[in-house]
């Protein structure tokens, strides 16, 4: 069994099947969650974003979120928190995500609104960055495919019984992730672009609060069509931390045994730059330099059952990446617990 949901090692028991791209029933947990996401970048035209749909179907609502880093610098982005009363499918607040061939053929379309950010970062103060900067129309149309295999599933114990989650930790019961091509066409006000362009997608399933997480930092990488990366590196409130991942190359994936990420900063603490490196499971090792093109700051928040206000930081930052001359792109994801006002992994060398 992996040490977390995440992350699939060598050696752990792995279930998914076909059925497991549609929605499932359920659990008798408040914070139940099932949600997709896509990422997707075109780097000839310098265009691309991400979206998810987490149906939190026990708590009556879906997580929409739509982001889109454009060719100018300006971030387009809109959160809904859409009212749902099922979990049959992801389709809320104007979003949709459809299974056309599992494991094969997706299709991803949104129309809505999307907030039009010429600084990003005026988004650590949501009210004010809806209020102030303009609001466009917005639709997305991408058809998606996979290039890759699977990475990951439900984790089962030895004897293939599902196993206990630790609600106190749990982000998932079961995820998987896969790289993807997409084409097709994003327009946000009067420009319009038809999009060619590589990523990944995941879908997780479970109970979930996005305070279980201590800090993690997640690297979806598209090098190209048959060569890309997932890494990502995680730590929880006990100083615990454990990393994993995989390599996309010669049409399979091979796991990542060890891992490291190195981050540079500016002065709040959001990823300019990065150093990652890992080993796989046949022994190879990577080196991947990360320059951030553009970065747009998130935050969750909630209140526990004793009262106390919780807050975290999500950074997701549009990356350029660099590996034995390859030249690719994708996101880093980094995630902080917030305390006294700062993001834990400012005092976490692991996580620096």
């Amino acid at each position: 069994m992996a040490k977390h949901i995440f992350i699939t090692k060598p050696g752990d028991r792995v279930r998914l099947d076909p059925v497991d791209e549609y929605n499932h029933p359920p659990e008798a947990v408040s914070n139940f969650n099932e949600s997709a996401y896509y990422n997707i970048y075109d780097g000839k035209q310098k265009v691309g974003g991400w979206f998810r749909i987490g149906n939190r179907v026990n708590e009556g609502h879906a997580e929409v979120s739509i982001c889109l880093y454009l060719p100018d610098g300006k971030v387009g982005f809109m959160y809904h928190r859409a009212q749902i009363t099922s979990n049959a499918e992801h389709s809320a607040g104007g979003a949709r995500f459809e299974i056309v061939e599992p494991f094969k053929r997706q299709r991803v379309t949104y129309s809505g609104k999307v907030a039009v950010l010429a600084n990003p970062n005026d988004m650590l103060n949501p009210a004010k960055a809806f209020k102030e900067n303009p609001i466009l129309d917005c639709e997305v149309e991408l058809d998606y495919n996979g290039l890759s295999p699977m990475y990951g599933g439900e984790h089962l114990n030895d004897d293939g019984s599902p196993i206990e989650l630790d609600t106190k930790t749990a982000m998932a019961r079961a995820h998987f992730e896969q790289h993807v091509a997409a084409r097709g066409r994003i327009r946000v006000g009067e420009q319009s672009w038809q999009i060619d362009g590589l990523g990944l997608r995941d879908h997780s399933w479970g109970p979930r609060y996005w305070q279980n997480i201590y800090w993690y930092r997640w690297l979806p990488i598209s090098l190209g069509r048959d060569f890309g990366a997932m890494i990502m590196t995680m730590g929880m409130r006990d100083g615990s931390v454990d990393c994993g991942g995989m390599v996309f190359t010669e049409g399979r994936y091979d796991l990542i045994v060890d891992a490291r990420v190195r981050s540079e900063w500016d002065a709040q603490f959001h990823q300019t730059g990065l150093t990652a490196w890992c080993r796989t499971e046949r022994g190879q090792e990577f080196e991947i330099t990360g320059k951030v093109i553009s970065l747009i700051p998130l935050r969750n928040r909630r209140v526990a059952e004793d009262g106390t206000a919780l807050s975290t930081r999500i950074t997701e930052a549009m990356t350029e990446y660099r590996c034995n001359g390859h030249v690719g792109y994708g996101l880093s994801e980094y995630l902080d617990q917030i305390e006294n006002g700062v993001p834990v992994g400012m005092g976490i060398a692991a996580a620096r």
